[in-house]
This record gives structure tokens, sequence and C-alpha cells, in this order.
């Protein structure tokens, strides 16, 4: 059932917010919308995060570099791509080519945006840039911050992509950005 004219859903105005947590990586907020055409105001939950940057990182010999590290969120470890937190105002080629750096101590090679996507737009309002890195080679010493902790790995593509299909990887932003890369390589979906 539409509520506009056009056919499509009403777009929700924004009216105020309020802080109701704040830490070190997020901000919890209450959010006042109103809906336009039934008239209604409700506070949504919403998390302001920085964004974010996940790295496809692939070696001269066409290996995917990966990172295992424990993840408190799941309460599990989690093999996934490179990634981190963008600083107010990085570009996020250069957040990518940064945090490739620091976790894993891979560099050079030509650097892309392979796209831009919202992590969960129901509930947040920062995104995950997925980047492109090729021809890397082991370059510099790590740098992990201070609750960082990951183990190093390289893999084919094919073994990486059946690792996504037996439930080896799990982690939903390092699989968007590996269907962006193949995307881009031309391998369909």
């Amino acid at each position: 059932m539409s509520t506009e004219p056009g056919g499509g859903p009403a777009r929700w105005e924004r009216r105020g917010s309020r802080l109701i947590a704040s830490t070190r990586v997020i901000d919890v907020c209450g959010v006042t919308f109103h809906h336009p055409v039934r008239g209604t105001e409700r506070e949504f939950i919403c998390m302001q995060a920085p964004d974010w940057v996940n790295v496809v990182a692939i070696t001269r010999d066409r290996q995917v570099v990966l990172v295992r590290q424990f993840r408190y969120g799941s309460n599990d470890f989690s093999l996934e791509v490179p990634g981190g937190v963008m600083e107010p105002g990085e570009d996020p080629v250069a957040t990518g080519v940064r945090e490739l750096a620091e976790e894993t101590g891979y560099g050079g090679g030509r650097a892309s945006l392979l796209g831009s996507l919202h992590p969960n737009p129901a509930i947040q309002s920062n995104r995950c840039h997925a980047v492109l890195v090729e021809d890397v080679e082991p370059l510099h010493a790590l740098d992990w911050d201070a609750d960082e902790e990951l183990e190093l790995s390289v893999a084919p593509l094919d073994e990486v992509l059946r690792l996504v299909t037996q439930g080896g990887i799990t982690h939903s932003l390092t699989l968007c950005a590996l269907l962006l890369y193949l995307q881009r390589r031309g391998a369909g979906i």
C-alpha cells in the first residue's frame, strides 16, 4: 500500500535528536521523525559512527590478504579482509592503504575505490567504503591499535570464495567487499 501519490513510501521528516549514550566508537541517539502523510511522530534509536573502510588486498601472485581476529560483538573469531575506522575528512582510498599497512604490513600497488555502502541503514548513519589494493607485498612493520591482535593469512580467491560458501567467512562487510571485487573483475554475480 502506497502512502504517496507517486506510489512510493513517504519520506519521514527529521525533527530532532537527543544523545542517549556516547562511547569512543559510537554515539547512540534518539532521533525524532515525523510522517508527513499520517501525521505521526516517533523516536527511533540510531547509531552514529565514523565511516569505515574494508580492503580487498591482492598480492602480486593473486592471493587475497586476510586477517583473523577476535570480535567482541560476536564473542568469536572472525576471518575477514583488513579494515578500520576513517579519520574525519580522510579519503577512503588513503584510509584503506593506511589500514592495510598498519594491520598486515602489506603495501604498494594500485589502490582504488570499489564502492561505498551503508552497513545497516535501519539504525546506522555511517558508510563503509570498499577499497581494492592490487599487487601488494610485505613492506611495513605492523602497527596495531591497542586492542588489536591479528593473525595474517593469504589465500587464492577460489579458496576465499569456498570459505564464504562454507561459512568460514561470515563478516557481512567483508562479503560485500568481495562481491564488489568480483564485479570489478567481471566475474559476474
